[in-house]
Protein backbone atom coordinates (compact mmCIF):
# COMPACT_ATOMS: atom_id res chain seq x y z
CA UNK A 1 0.00 0.00 0.00
CA UNK A 2 1.24 3.46 -0.88
CA UNK A 3 2.43 5.59 2.01
CA UNK A 4 0.78 8.93 2.74
CA UNK A 5 3.25 11.81 3.15
CA UNK A 6 2.86 14.73 5.52
CA UNK A 7 3.97 18.27 4.76
CA UNK A 8 7.26 19.32 6.34
CA UNK A 9 8.76 22.81 5.92
CA UNK A 10 12.10 23.72 7.49
CA UNK A 11 13.97 27.01 7.36
CA UNK A 12 17.57 26.11 6.47
CA UNK A 13 19.07 29.53 5.72
CA UNK A 14 18.34 33.22 6.29
CA UNK A 15 20.24 36.47 5.77
CA UNK A 16 22.87 37.51 8.27
CA UNK A 17 23.98 41.12 8.60
CA UNK A 18 27.36 42.68 9.37
CA UNK A 19 27.24 46.50 9.19
CA UNK A 20 30.35 48.31 7.91
CA UNK A 21 32.75 49.07 10.75
CA UNK A 22 33.40 52.63 9.57
CA UNK A 23 29.75 53.71 9.67
CA UNK A 24 28.68 54.90 13.09
CA UNK A 25 25.19 53.47 12.92
CA UNK A 26 23.86 51.73 15.96
CA UNK A 27 22.20 48.53 14.92
CA UNK A 28 18.70 48.23 16.46
CA UNK A 29 18.98 45.83 19.36
CA UNK A 30 15.43 44.55 18.90
CA UNK A 31 15.81 43.79 15.19
CA UNK A 32 16.76 40.46 13.66
CA UNK A 33 19.60 40.31 11.13
CA UNK A 34 17.16 40.39 8.23
CA UNK A 35 15.26 43.37 9.64
CA UNK A 36 18.44 45.32 10.41
CA UNK A 37 19.72 44.65 6.89
CA UNK A 38 16.54 46.06 5.32
CA UNK A 39 16.73 49.22 7.43
CA UNK A 40 20.42 49.69 6.66
CA UNK A 41 19.74 49.35 2.93
CA UNK A 42 17.02 51.99 3.12
CA UNK A 43 19.10 54.43 5.14
CA UNK A 44 22.03 53.93 2.76
CA UNK A 45 19.93 55.50 -0.02
CA UNK A 46 19.91 58.87 1.76
CA UNK A 47 22.70 58.35 4.30
CA UNK A 48 20.35 59.05 7.18
CA UNK A 49 22.37 56.93 9.57
CA UNK A 50 22.97 59.85 11.96
CA UNK A 51 19.74 61.84 11.55
CA UNK A 52 16.76 59.53 11.45
CA UNK A 53 13.24 60.92 11.19
CA UNK A 54 11.73 60.69 14.70
CA UNK A 55 8.65 58.98 13.24
CA UNK A 56 10.76 56.17 11.78
CA UNK A 57 13.63 56.10 14.25
CA UNK A 58 12.93 52.56 15.44
CA UNK A 59 13.42 49.57 13.21
CA UNK A 60 9.79 48.51 13.53
CA UNK A 61 8.52 51.98 12.58
CA UNK A 62 10.94 52.13 9.65
CA UNK A 63 9.85 48.78 8.24
CA UNK A 64 6.16 49.56 8.67
CA UNK A 65 6.70 52.83 6.84
CA UNK A 66 8.23 50.88 3.96
CA UNK A 67 5.06 48.80 3.76
CA UNK A 68 2.80 51.84 3.96
CA UNK A 69 4.51 53.71 1.14
CA UNK A 70 5.09 50.60 -0.96
CA UNK A 71 8.90 50.80 -1.19
CA UNK A 72 9.12 47.03 -0.79
CA UNK A 73 12.10 46.72 -3.14
CA UNK A 74 14.13 47.11 0.07
CA UNK A 75 12.79 43.72 1.19
CA UNK A 76 14.69 42.11 -1.68
CA UNK A 77 17.96 42.44 0.28
CA UNK A 78 16.88 39.85 2.87
CA UNK A 79 16.51 36.23 1.79
CA UNK A 80 15.33 32.94 3.22
CA UNK A 81 15.68 29.31 2.10
CA UNK A 82 13.32 26.51 3.07
CA UNK A 83 13.43 22.74 2.52
CA UNK A 84 10.00 21.34 1.73
CA UNK A 85 9.05 17.66 1.95
CA UNK A 86 5.67 15.99 1.60
CA UNK A 87 4.48 18.24 -1.22
CA UNK A 88 2.79 16.74 -4.28
CA UNK A 89 4.20 17.16 -7.77
CA UNK A 90 0.98 18.97 -8.57
CA UNK A 91 1.67 21.57 -5.87
CA UNK A 92 5.34 21.95 -6.84
CA UNK A 93 4.21 22.83 -10.37
CA UNK A 94 2.08 25.63 -8.87
CA UNK A 95 4.93 26.70 -6.62
CA UNK A 96 7.31 27.05 -9.56
CA UNK A 97 5.05 29.58 -11.21
CA UNK A 98 6.56 32.00 -8.68
CA UNK A 99 9.51 32.69 -10.93
CA UNK A 100 11.34 35.03 -8.53
CA UNK A 101 12.19 32.04 -6.36
CA UNK A 102 15.11 29.67 -6.96
CA UNK A 103 14.36 25.94 -6.89
CA UNK A 104 16.25 22.64 -6.54
CA UNK A 105 13.81 19.74 -6.80
CA UNK A 106 14.10 16.00 -6.25
CA UNK A 107 14.90 14.24 -9.55
CA UNK A 108 12.60 11.44 -10.63
CA UNK A 109 15.22 10.42 -13.21
CA UNK A 110 17.95 9.67 -10.66
CA UNK A 111 16.05 8.83 -7.46
CA UNK A 112 14.04 5.63 -7.36
CA UNK A 113 12.04 5.05 -4.18
CA UNK A 114 11.07 1.46 -3.42
CA UNK A 115 7.93 2.61 -1.57
CA UNK A 116 5.38 4.85 -3.24
CA UNK A 117 4.79 8.04 -1.25
CA UNK A 118 1.89 10.28 -2.15
CA UNK A 119 0.08 13.34 -0.86
CA UNK A 120 -3.60 12.57 -0.36
CA UNK A 121 -5.85 15.64 -0.78
CA UNK A 122 -7.62 16.50 2.47
CA UNK A 123 -11.11 16.09 1.03
CA UNK A 124 -10.23 12.51 0.08
CA UNK A 125 -8.24 11.77 3.25
CA UNK A 126 -11.24 12.71 5.42
CA UNK A 127 -13.30 9.85 3.97
CA UNK A 128 -11.84 6.38 4.77
CA UNK A 129 -13.53 4.73 1.80
CA UNK A 130 -12.37 7.37 -0.69
CA UNK A 131 -8.88 7.31 0.82
CA UNK A 132 -8.67 3.55 0.22
CA UNK A 133 -9.84 3.95 -3.38
CA UNK A 134 -7.20 6.64 -3.89
CA UNK A 135 -4.35 4.60 -2.39
CA UNK A 136 -5.32 1.46 -4.28
CA UNK A 137 -5.26 3.45 -7.53
CA UNK A 138 -1.79 4.73 -6.66
CA UNK A 139 -0.66 1.16 -6.01
CA UNK A 140 -2.00 0.05 -9.40
CA UNK A 141 -0.08 2.84 -11.13
CA UNK A 142 3.05 1.93 -9.19
CA UNK A 143 2.84 -1.68 -10.39
CA UNK A 144 2.60 -0.45 -13.98
CA UNK A 145 5.52 1.92 -13.38
CA UNK A 146 7.69 -0.95 -12.12
CA UNK A 147 6.69 -3.12 -15.09
CA UNK A 148 7.59 -0.29 -17.47
CA UNK A 149 10.95 0.18 -15.78
CA UNK A 150 11.77 -3.50 -16.04
CA UNK A 151 10.68 -3.69 -19.66
CA UNK A 152 12.59 -0.57 -20.66
CA UNK A 153 15.78 -1.72 -18.98
CA UNK A 154 15.52 -5.09 -20.71
CA UNK A 155 14.97 -3.35 -24.03
CA UNK A 156 18.12 -1.29 -23.48
CA UNK A 157 20.20 -4.17 -22.14
CA UNK A 158 22.84 -3.59 -24.81
CA UNK A 159 23.61 -0.17 -23.28
CA UNK A 160 26.85 -0.74 -21.27
CA UNK A 161 26.39 2.33 -19.06
CA UNK A 162 24.11 1.12 -16.24
CA UNK A 163 23.47 4.63 -14.91
CA UNK A 164 22.43 5.90 -18.33
CA UNK A 165 20.22 2.86 -18.85
CA UNK A 166 18.40 3.43 -15.55
CA UNK A 167 18.07 7.18 -16.12
CA UNK A 168 16.54 6.74 -19.57
CA UNK A 169 14.17 4.08 -18.30
CA UNK A 170 13.00 6.24 -15.39
CA UNK A 171 12.55 9.37 -17.48
CA UNK A 172 10.22 7.44 -19.78
CA UNK A 173 8.34 5.46 -17.11
CA UNK A 174 7.77 8.46 -14.80
CA UNK A 175 5.23 9.84 -17.27
CA UNK A 176 2.65 7.50 -15.75
CA UNK A 177 3.20 8.60 -12.13
CA UNK A 178 0.30 10.58 -10.60
CA UNK A 179 0.28 14.27 -9.71
CA UNK A 180 -0.04 13.14 -6.09
CA UNK A 181 3.51 11.72 -6.07
CA UNK A 182 5.43 13.20 -3.15
CA UNK A 183 8.31 15.53 -3.98
CA UNK A 184 10.97 17.49 -2.10
CA UNK A 185 12.32 20.86 -3.02
CA UNK A 186 14.69 23.55 -1.73
CA UNK A 187 13.28 27.05 -2.30
CA UNK A 188 15.18 30.34 -1.92
CA UNK A 189 13.73 33.79 -2.28
CA UNK A 190 13.99 37.35 -1.07
CA UNK A 191 11.44 38.68 1.40
CA UNK A 192 9.55 40.60 -1.28
CA UNK A 193 9.07 37.37 -3.23
CA UNK A 194 8.05 35.51 -0.08
CA UNK A 195 5.49 38.19 0.76
CA UNK A 196 4.02 37.93 -2.73
CA UNK A 197 3.89 34.13 -2.52
CA UNK A 198 2.15 34.21 0.85
CA UNK A 199 -0.25 36.93 -0.27
CA UNK A 200 -1.28 34.92 -3.33
CA UNK A 201 -1.20 31.39 -1.91
CA UNK A 202 -2.43 31.86 1.68
CA UNK A 203 -5.62 33.30 0.24
CA UNK A 204 -8.92 31.46 0.69
CA UNK A 205 -9.06 31.18 -3.11
CA UNK A 206 -5.81 29.17 -3.33
CA UNK A 207 -5.63 25.39 -3.58
CA UNK A 208 -5.66 23.93 -0.07
CA UNK A 209 -2.31 22.12 -0.31
CA UNK A 210 -0.33 25.15 -1.42
CA UNK A 211 -2.27 27.32 1.02
CA UNK A 212 -1.06 25.09 3.85
CA UNK A 213 2.47 25.46 2.51
CA UNK A 214 2.14 29.25 2.41
CA UNK A 215 0.90 29.32 6.01
CA UNK A 216 3.82 27.15 7.16
CA UNK A 217 6.26 29.47 5.41
CA UNK A 218 4.58 32.51 6.97
CA UNK A 219 4.98 31.00 10.44
CA UNK A 220 8.71 30.38 9.88
CA UNK A 221 9.38 33.79 8.35
CA UNK A 222 7.60 35.61 11.15
CA UNK A 223 10.26 34.23 13.48
CA UNK A 224 13.03 35.64 11.28
CA UNK A 225 11.47 39.04 10.58
CA UNK A 226 8.37 39.62 12.73
CA UNK A 227 7.78 43.18 11.56
CA UNK A 228 8.14 42.35 7.86
CA UNK A 229 5.44 39.68 8.05
CA UNK A 230 3.22 40.64 10.99
CA UNK A 231 0.74 42.50 8.76
CA UNK A 232 -0.55 39.09 7.63
CA UNK A 233 -3.59 38.15 9.69
CA UNK A 234 -4.33 34.43 9.99
CA UNK A 235 -7.98 33.46 10.32
CA UNK A 236 -10.14 30.35 10.24
CA UNK A 237 -12.66 29.79 7.47
CA UNK A 238 -16.12 28.29 7.80
CA UNK A 239 -14.90 24.95 6.43
CA UNK A 240 -12.31 24.67 9.21
CA UNK A 241 -9.29 25.52 7.06
CA UNK A 242 -7.04 28.56 7.57
CA UNK A 243 -6.02 31.54 5.46
CA UNK A 244 -3.89 34.69 5.79
CA UNK A 245 -4.45 38.15 4.37
CA UNK A 246 -2.63 41.49 4.42
CA UNK A 247 -3.77 45.00 3.48
CA UNK A 248 -0.40 45.57 1.77
CA UNK A 249 -0.37 42.66 -0.67
CA UNK A 250 -0.40 43.61 -4.35
CA UNK A 251 -0.40 41.53 -7.53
Amino acid sequence: MAKQSELSVELIACSSFHPPADIAWQRPAEATDAEALIEFAGRACYETFHKPNPRTATNAAYLRHILEVGHTALFEHATATVYIRGLSRSATHELMRHRHFSFSQLSQRFVHTEEAEVVVPDLIAQDPELRQIFLHAVDDVRFVYEDLLQGLEERMSDEPNALLRKKQARQAARAILPNATESRVVVSGNFRAWRHFIGMRASEHADLEIRQLALECLSLLKQQAPVVFDDFEVSKLADGTWMATSPYVTD
